[in-house]
């Protein structure tokens, strides 16, 4: 198959980490979290994390990782689920994510590791299809992708800025 994907001069180089995050128990799970974050945010105390699994998702497990009351800064850990690289060619997707990424269409990918990847998290609302078949939000979406406001849209769900609707 062509590689029809291509990623911008310039764009940022992704780390790729040797680490392995085990999501079948939850303890080994923070400790897998934790040992992403030591590199990607080596100044927040371990013991100060804290970790949100969000539960929406089908096939990954995504875990939000901040510190504090406020949800200023969020790295979200998205663990592959089990053979969904037999559905997704995950070099493939990291490429799409930086191509949307360089034109400001997606949050920023802050590395991948063995069994996913970390990115940032942006507040929103994930649209859904009701959201999408409303006139109103379809074609303020376009009129927002259009613009490419910064980072408005996000890669595994498209999501409307609260700033936009």
């Amino acid at each position: 198959m062509a590689n029809y994907i291509h990623v911008p001069p310039g764009s940022p180089e992704v780390p790729k980490l040797n680490v392995t995050v085990q999501d079948q128990e939850e303890q080994r799970c923070r400790e897998g979290a934790l040992s992403l974050l030591q590199h990607l945010r080596p100044h927040w105390d371990p013991q100060e994390v804290t970790l949100q699994l969000f539960t929406d998702g089908i096939t990954n497990k995504l875990i939000g990782c901040y510190v504090g009351n406020t949800m200023e800064d969020v790295v979200l850990v998205r663990i592959y689920g089990n053979k969904t690289e037999l559905l997704v060619d995950r070099d493939e997707e990291v490429k799409s994510f930086r191509v949307l990424q360089a034109h400001g269409c997606a949050p920023q990918l802050y590395c991948t590791f063995n069994n996913g990847l970390c990115y940032e998290f942006i507040q929103g609302e994930a649209l859904d299809p009701k959201h999408v078949c409303n006139p109103a939000i379809f074609s303020s979406s376009l009129t927002v992708c259009k613009g490419k406001p910064p980072r408005a849209f996000g890669l595994t769900s498209l999501r409307l800025l609260h700033n936009f609707s």
